[in-house]
């Protein structure tokens, strides 16, 4: 990639629960292209997908970004029977490379990464298998048990089993067979703790497959560990390249939705105060992960570790981190001597190797 001026098509929103979450990291990678050399150096074009999957760009697309989510912007309508995508807006012929943040279903999980291979320009991040394999939890965790990557232990089931009546029981006798309460329940297919619960007795474990039911076909049932929550971020192209380990510590059971995006209720720990042997492997383990899903450009992947048996489980990779002020991604990069400005550019070159 030589050095003249490259347009950026940066495209944020989408029709997933995490919509609003996409808006604040694409402002926050907008600012940076638009910092420093940076702003010699790409030219952004902005599209918006709104809730029910309408393509948006020009200024209707600038105003989402800059007004943000809660606020009314004229022209632009979502109250119309309009559904899904129908076609690309004018401004994405003028597009050389594409860098989509966008969270969750439509926007992680290889569907939007196929739509954009057809238009034949590069993209941030992982490809179609990548991001398939990286967002649904059982399908990862099956990928990780063939790397030989440990694992707490788990259970993946569709939601069909437990709606028939006649099965209920024989589920719920099952999951307690294998795994040992407290329980954590969660979407196969959903980020940022959306709709996972923790349950401590079958009661709460039926509510908790309900609710998860509720979001997605796929659930998985994992047993609870006492450990510290680690995190490293992931670099690169051909070549993958780690960042420091980081430690998530916050003031609540565990880390949910609001826990993550509620200000004071969690801190980052970066460097994580750990051995440096710990750290090694769970830098051996992220580039592990990687590869046993195909995953490339950037990731997060989060582990679990008990500091009394030095025992590490791998918990989750993430192929679209967030970039909001509290994200861990851009956080350990920073640690790790490249900035905010910095890391924009590498992530887009990256995407064109």
């Amino acid at each position: 990639m030589n050095h003249r001026m490259k347009s950026v098509g940066l495209i944020f929103g989408g029709e997933s629960r995490e919509h609003n979450v996409s808006i604040i990291s694409a402002l926050t990678i907008f600012k940076a292209l638009r910092r420093d050399s940076n702003s010699s150096r790409f030219k952004v074009i902005l599209f918006y997908i709104d809730k029910k999957g309408k393509w948006w760009g020009g200024s209707i697309a600038e105003e989402v970004l800059i007004k943000g989510f809660s606020k009314k912007i004229k022209g632009l309508s979502t109250e119309t029977s309009f559904e899904g995508f129908t076609e690309l807006p004018q401004e994405s012929n003028e597009v050389e490379i594409w860098f989509p943040v966008l969270h969750g279903p439509n926007g992680e999980d290889g569907t939007i990464q196929g739509l954009l291979k057809l238009t034949k320009k590069p993209f941030v991040g992982s490809g179609i298998l990548g991001s398939a394999l990286g967002m649904d939890k059982i399908a990862m965790k099956a990928a990780f048990s063939a790397a030989k990557i440990p694992q707490v232990e788990y259970l993946g089931l569709n939601k069909s089993i437990f709606t028939q009546s006649n099965k209920e029981n024989n589920l719920i006798e099952q999951l307690e067979k294998k795994l040992h309460y407290p329980l954590f329940v969660k979407p196969a297919n959903l980020g940022s703790s959306v709709g996972v619960s923790k349950a401590f007795n079958r009661k709460e474990l039926l509510q908790s497959l309900k609710k998860a039911g509720d979001l997605d076909e796929r659930i998985i049932v994992e047993e609870s560990v006492e450990a510290r929550e680690l995190e490293c971020a992931i670099l690169g192209g051909n070549e993958l390249r780690t960042s420091v380990v980081g430690e998530i510590s916050f003031n609540a059971d565990w880390y949910d939705y609001h826990t993550k995006y509620s200000e004071g209720n969690s801190e980052s720990l970066i460097p994580a105060p750990i051995p440096k042997k710990i750290e090694k492997q769970v830098k051996n383990y992220s580039l592990k992960a990687c590869e046993a899903v195909n995953a490339s450009g950037l990731a997060r992947v989060d582990f679990f570790y008990n500091e009394n048996t030095n025992q590490i489980w791998i918990n989750e990779i993430n192929t679209m981190p967030g970039f909001t002020p509290k994200s861990m991604y851009p956080l350990l990069w920073e640690a790790s001597g490249i900035n905010l400005e910095q890391l924009v550019a590498k992530l887009l070159y990256a995407a064109g190797e």
